[in-house]
């Protein structure tokens, strides 16, 4: 089975660059980030004439996460159980071939000490709690999607430049291993140990041609998958097409 995680940036800026994707690739699931649309102007019919299904967490212009799947299956969780309707449309959830899914796009915090600094370290202390109250650590569950966090040293570009700076704070990265610490392996990393490997880039200053990036786009795994998964890796192919989302996807394949 083949799944894949992918901030898009926009479905319906990226539709042509998703939509080739898929019909190269042809993984059983992708979930999307940053959509950025509402559900009732999601492209749900071009997925469909590929065979997906299409779960769907949408906002206007902001946010919004979704799941497509070649199997039939229903959407779990819409954001946090306890979300009122202004919440922010960051998690999605759903069970395909008795793999517990859930994607997510964490907030990126704006700055160290900001207001929304302490808005993603809530959001994801949330995460664990929802983990904890909703899942099962023995039980196939897999996590992926946006973290916005560059977990250590070899997954940016430059220590010395974003040491302390937003996505690689040591307050981020406390959050980020408590959220693993509830039974997760980094599937990219049971198959690369190499730094350098990244899934965004600035659209600025040529960051994609010089590789200058951070790796926080991850798929991280419960201890039953991780015998399962076979390979993991980050396609960076759709980087390199004109006007393309400043994330790659990231893919496991799991027997």
């Amino acid at each position: 089975m083949l799944i894949a995680t992918w901030n898009v940036n926009s479905i319906l800026a990226r539709m042509p660059h998703v939509t080739r994707w898929l019909d190269d690739v042809k993984p059983d699931v992708l979930c999307m980030q940053e959509t950025k649309c509402t559900d009732d102007k999601f492209p749900l019919l071009v997925f469909k004439e590929r065979g997906y299904e299409c779960q769907l967490f949408g906002q206007q212009s902001y946010n919004g996460v979704a799941i497509l799947t070649r199997d039939t299956c229903e959407t779990r969780h819409r954001g946090y159980p306890d979300d009122d309707e202004t919440a922010q449309s960051r998690l999605i959830t759903t069970t395909v071939n008795g793999i517990e899914i859930v994607t997510v796009y964490i907030p990126n915090g704006q700055a160290v000490g900001s207001e929304k600094y302490a808005f993603k370290l809530e959001w994801m202390r949330r995460l664990r709690a929802f983990f904890d109250t909703h899942y099962d650590p023995t039980t196939p569950v897999l996590l992926c999607g946006d973290f916005n966090v560059a977990p250590e040293d070899r997954d940016v570009h430059d220590v010395r430049l974003w040491r302390g700076r937003i996505m690689f704070s040591e307050q981020e990265h406390a959050a980020l291993q408590n959220i693993k610490d509830w039974g997760f392996t980094d599937a990219f990393r049971l198959h690369t140990e190499e730094g350098g490997k990244f899934t965004w880039w600035d659209y600025r200053a040529g960051a994609f041609r010089r590789n200058l990036g951070l790796r926080i786009d991850h798929i991280w795994i419960s201890d039953l998958l991780v015998p399962r998964s076979i390979r993991s890796w980050i396609d960076i192919t759709p980087r390199t097409w004109e006007r393309p989302s400043d994330h790659a996807p990231v893919l496991v394949e799991l027997s």
